[in-house]
């Protein structure tokens, strides 16, 4: 199950330097997991300031 980032990312980018895979991307309104390429490594949700990254 992949991880998804809430409304409460303060667009920082820790995330997306963070994912060893590729997977996050900047979204419409904030950065976003593309599911079919994160690995469930829970890089992201170690480096984020916010908490703001959960399992879908």
């Amino acid at each position: 199950m992949a991880h998804v980032i809430s409304d409460e990312c303060i667009l920082c980018g820790a995330c997306e330097e963070e994912c060893p895979e590729g997977a996050i991307s900047m979204g419409d309104e904030h950065y976003v997991i593309d599911p079919d390429l994160c690995t469930d490594c829970e890089s992201c949700v170690e480096v984020c300031p916010v908490d703001c990254i959960s399992l879908a």
